[in-house]
């Protein structure tokens, strides 16, 4: 079995697969400040360890994905393949610096059944990336604040705004502070979504 980790800014997904499938999944937060030994309690009752026999890391948090590579070496005795610049994929990047694009774009990209068509992946993060694709090519990308980002710059920058949930309100108009927010936040990023893909149609 292969223990899969994609880790983020917020989550770290973690994904049992047989090499063709995902057996399961489970999700951790991202604490930088935990030790490897912190995480590796967290992870080894996931699953029963002594069947995996590969690990295959894609992470955008470097403090992290050394902790997973500690964790990889001291419990399990895997050297882990590591997404990043020079693991072959099949995927070209045409880009001003392709070294700079992340393992989360890269692994999106490559996921995309290509059928010479182009494709925008819409990839709904602590950053909302919109990765453009054709014939297996990255070919640009645009970014920008996500749903938990954009609340935090609402909160944090006015003097009135409450802390809010992220949940989608009944209505677009709010008629309450709360709702108002939400509205912005959440139908606000469905139309970024919508307007996004004009350009490509």
């Amino acid at each position: 079995m292969i223990l899969l980790f994609d880790v983020g800014n917020t989550n770290i997904s973690i994904g049992i697969s047989d090499g063709t499938s995902i057996i399961d999944t489970f999700r951790l937060n991202t604490e930088v400040q935990k030790t490897s030994d912190e995480y590796w309690l967290s992870i080894k009752n996931l699953y029963d360890m002594k069947l995996i026999t590969s690990i295959a890391i894609s992470s955008v948090v470097p403090r992290i994905t050394e902790k997973l590579k500690e964790i990889a070496a001291k419990h399990l005795k895997i050297e882990p393949l590591i997404v990043g610049p020079g693991v072959k994929t099949g995927l070209n990047v045409k880009t001003d610096h392709p070294r700079e694009v992340g393992a989360d774009l890269i692994c999106s990209a490559v996921a995309v059944e290509s059928n010479g068509s182009p494709i925008l992946v819409v990839d709904l993060g602590t950053a909302i990336k919109y990765i453009y694709i054709k014939n297996k090519t990255i070919l640009g990308v645009i970014i920008t604040p996500g749903v938990g980002i954009s609340i935090k710059a609402l909160v944090g920058n006015t003097a009135l705004l409450p802390d809010i949930d992220i949940e989608v309100p009944k209505k677009v108009l709010g008629t309450n502070t709360i709702a108002c927010m939400q509205s912005g936040v959440t139908y606000g990023v469905a139309a970024q979504v919508v307007l996004d893909l004009n350009p490509f149609d």
